[in-house]
Formats: structure tokens, sequence, C-alpha cells
């Protein structure tokens, strides 16, 4: 795989500032059951690394201390993670929204199926993977035969309440095919509300369009096909002010399977420490200055271009 940050370090990105902070991510592990080809994780089947039962004391002892009420669980497959539902329920008494990004086809794993239920006793809000709603194009970046399982998880999640009930909620999130940009968020959403409901039956609450990171696995394969530094002129060229005003790593941090904290999910994977300080540790962590400037390079135009992008979907 190519080493992509050479090619970002450089940048004139604005400054931006950390304000208070509502939300901790924390990556379980970089262990999947799929390799999607936009993974910025570069997550897959054959990935060891996974969070230890220590790390995730130490980061519900930070999360009580400093009163996270937003805990956004990603991977890899964080359900993989044998430590997930000891983790779930011990930030659950703590009175946090706990969100799992879920794959979908996780939960037709072997050992997976009783996730179904967890997640509805837990009032879990599940922000599922789905780039597009025609079955080619999913294959086509995520596997053969992933999008009819993804249906399958869909309808069964439907089942129990799912994408029908306010509180439990169900989002999809759309990743662009290759090196575009996503289109318009509300206009894509009911392409595929009408298009999932009038085929499969299926309902959801709202789609989360996110746009691809020239990083990891996504960023490599722009090396390969000589098309990096076209789609960083686009991401540039998109440039939103606007957008800058509202991403996420203002008001989140990221910790990754080894308890390192960064300030978002893409500087974990570049190995971009947290506000240009030294590699810290969420054990040692005992306060978070706001105002502290995040740590950029030219993969934040991925967030700031267009409508931006955000793990929550466009930021406009």
């Amino acid at each position: 795989m190519h080493d992509v940050y050479p090619l970002l370090k450089k940048t004139e990105f604005p400054d931006i500032f950390r304000g208070k902070l509502s939300t901790v991510q924390i990556n379980l592990g970089y262990k999947c059951n799929q390799t999607c080809l936009h993974c910025h994780v570069n997550a897959g089947p054959k990935r060891k690394e996974m969070m230890t039962l220590e790390t995730i004391n130490q980061i519900i002892g930070f999360i009580k201390k400093f009163n996270i009420k937003i805990v956004d669980l990603t991977g890899g497959a964080p359900e993989l993670n044998p430590h997930f539902d000891f983790l779930v329920k011990s930030v659950k008494k703590l009175n946090c929204h706990v969100i799992d990004r879920c794959n979908l086809t996780v939960l037709l794993e072997p050992g997976k199926s009783y996730l179904f239920s967890f997640f509805k006793k837990n009032n879990i809000e599940i922000i599922a993977s789905l780039p597009c709603y025609q079955e080619k194009n999913v294959d086509a970046q995520r596997g053969n035969g992933v999008f009819k399982k993804s249906i399958k998880v869909l309808q069964k999640l439907n089942k129990i309440g799912y994408g029908l009930d306010k509180n439990l909620k169900l989002n999809l999130v759309y990743n662009p095919q290759g090196p575009t940009l996503p289109p318009n968020q509300k206009s894509l959403e009911s392409s595929y509300k009408k298009y999932l409901f009038d085929n499969y039956g299926i309902l959801f609450h709202s789609l989360f369009t996110i746009t691809n990171m020239p990083i990891a696995r996504f960023g490599s394969t722009l090396i390969s096909k000589g098309s990096f530094n076209s789609y960083m002129e686009l991401l540039k060229k998109s440039f939103s002010s606007e957008a800058l005003k509202h991403v996420m790593c203002k008001s989140m941090i990221s910790i990754d399977y080894l308890g390192y904290v960064y300030d978002c999910d893409f500087n974990q994977m570049l190995g971009i420490n947290l506000s240009n300080s030294e590699k810290k540790h969420i054990s040692i962590i005992d306060k978070l200055e706001s105002k502290k400037r995040i740590n950029i390079a030219d993969h934040c135009y991925g967030c700031t271009a267009g409508a931006g992008s955000s793990c929550g979907g466009s930021l406009l």
C-alpha cells in the first residue's frame, strides 16, 4: 500500500480550534468481515488489532471523569471485539448515548444474531453502511453478495422496530463509488427511501453522505490509478468556509485500539498526534483544553468540500 501522508503533510488548510468535547469515538479494532474499497481504516478479515479490556476500562474512566454523553463505536467491525457488550453496558450506566457504526453483514456472522435484541434493549443508534441502493454498485465496492445480506439485516432490524420507532434510530451511510463528491444528501435520501421501500419494504430514518478520504486504502488506490492529484484538486476547489464552521473534530476526539488519542479518526489513520502534542494515551489525559489548535493536513479538505462531510453526513 502507498504511503499517502507525505503527499498530504504540506497544507494551506485553515487553522481549526477545539470547542467543547461532547463525543468520544472509539476504534475497537481493525478486524472486519468485509474488505471495502473506500475503507480509510484498511480494515479486513486478516487484521489482528483489537482493543483490550484494560484499555476499555481506562476509556470508561475517562468518559465518567469528563461527563461525556455520546459514545461512537467504530472499527473495523466494532461488534467483533469480544468486549463490545461490556463497553456498551458500562457507558449506558453512565447515561451515554451509544452509536454503533455497523456494516450490517457482521450481524449474520456466527454467534452474532443476539445483537439484534442487544441493540434494541440498549437503545443503540445504528449508523449502517450501505454505499448505494443498487446491488451491483454495493457488491463492486464491498464484495459479492454483500448487498443481499445487507438487505436481509435491514429487514430484520425493521421487524424489531429500528427505522420505525423514533427511539430506535437506523441511519444509512452513502459513499461515492470513486473520486467524486457525494450528491445532495436530502435528494439522495429521498431516492434511497423510495427504492428501498418499493423494492424491499425497508424503512430508515436518515441518510448520511460521506466523502471518501484520500488516505489508507482509498488514497493508495488513487495513487495506483494516477488520480490522487486530480482528486485533491477537486476537494480543494470545492472548499466551503461554511462547512469549516461545523467540522466534527471541534467537538470530538478519536481513540485508537491501543488507547491513544487523536483529533479525529482520519488523523488516527495517518498517525497525526493530538493537537500538535506528543503521542498521548487516554489514561494520562487529565484535561482537554478548548481553543487548542487541531492538527491538520491536506486530507482535511475532504471534510469541507461541497456541503461538507462528517461522521454524521453533510454539514450544510
